[in-house]
């Protein structure tokens, strides 16, 4: 850090770190340290809500791992979050993609811009808890206004149970998730677009390129590192997904939406108690995670012959 002096030569430079002391305690209390601890006790026997005595697994370190990738419901956790994750983001990233090219015609003036971006923004700041709640009254049974709309229109006969259905209950939940999550993407990406040079696009309008070309040719390339972000996030988020299956159905019916962190809390926090192989299932999960996040931006990494091209 280049330190900044006044005329008598003091230095200010000591107080930005200063500054940042908070910022590092708190991570070091609150992040690293729970991360670190939470790598001991996956291999070690730590069993049990206030037992605070464990003992490391000399003999045999990774039998918590084991243990976590032979179980039938981590299999189908891990299945279950890829299908919910998928159900959702393909939708989302479409729709994102199109309110993006909307808001950012520059031939289409929209009026009332900043309305229809709260509006489309508003689900992601309702609490997970509410939009449950919400939903679970909408697909309510017997009586709930989707039903009750169903019958008005013919459609059926008579109510059905929707959270009793695996299939059904996973589309609410991939609906859910998409419908808090397209507004920030969208926002994301019209940020992105912003940040690309008008000249661009004036050179394009002048070569007579229609709002399609200019939107694959130009947007979409120069959106590459916004879209990896886009994509590396919500596959975090997606692979962490808890409040809204578990307070919707709690994963049933069947397991049909247990994600792998429902299973995690299930094995540290429900019944057994066995805190070494939820921390496992967690650096399990951590090594998914970092391994298609890689392989995201190996896919999406800018190509040698294509730096040529923009120098």
């Amino acid at each position: 850090m280049n330190q900044i002096k006044s005329k008598d030569n003091f230095s200010y430079a000591k107080y930005g770190y200063i500054f940042s002391i908070p910022f590092i305690i708190a991570f070091l209390v609150f992040n690293l340290y729970p991360t670190l601890f939470t790598v001991l006790l996956g291999f070690t026997d730590s069993k049990g809500l206030g037992n605070i005595t464990f003992h490391i697994l000399k003999d045999d370190p990774w039998k918590n791992f084991r243990a976590v990738l032979k179980a039938p419901t981590f299999i189908l956790s891990i299945k279950n979050t890829f299908v919910l994750w998928t159900m959702n983001f393909i939708p989302q990233i479409t729709l994102a993609l199109l309110l993006t090219a909307w808001f950012t015609s520059r031939r289409n003036e929209i009026r009332g811009k900043g309305f229809f971006k709260v509006v489309f923004y508003m689900p992601n700041i309702i609490t997970s808890a509410s939009v449950a709640v919400l939903f679970s009254t909408l697909f309510g049974y017997p009586k709930g206004p989707v039903n009750d709309l169903l019958i008005s229109l013919g459609i059926r006969d008579s109510a059905y149970y929707f959270m009793n259905s695996g299939t059904a209950t996973r589309w609410i939940v991939a609906f859910i998730q998409f419908w808090m999550w397209y507004g920030y993407t969208m926002l994301v990406l019209i940020s992105g677009v912003l940040g690309i040079s008008p000249d661009i696009y004036e050179a394009a309008e002048i070569d007579g390129a229609n709002d399609r070309q200019i939107f694959f040719r130009i947007t979409l390339p120069n959106l590459r590192t916004i879209l990896t972000y886009t994509l590396v996030t919500s596959l975090i988020g997606g692979l962490s997904m808890y409040d809204i299956p578990k307070m919707l159905n709690n994963g049933n019916p069947s397991n049909a939406t247990l994600t792998a962190t429902m299973f995690i809390y299930n094995q540290s926090f429900q019944n057994s108690y066995m805190y070494a192989r939820g921390a496992a299932a967690s650096m399990i999960l951590f090594l998914i995670i970092a391994f298609f996040s890689a392989i995201v931006f190996y896919l999406l990494r800018e190509r040698k012959g294509e730096r040529r091209k923009r120098k």
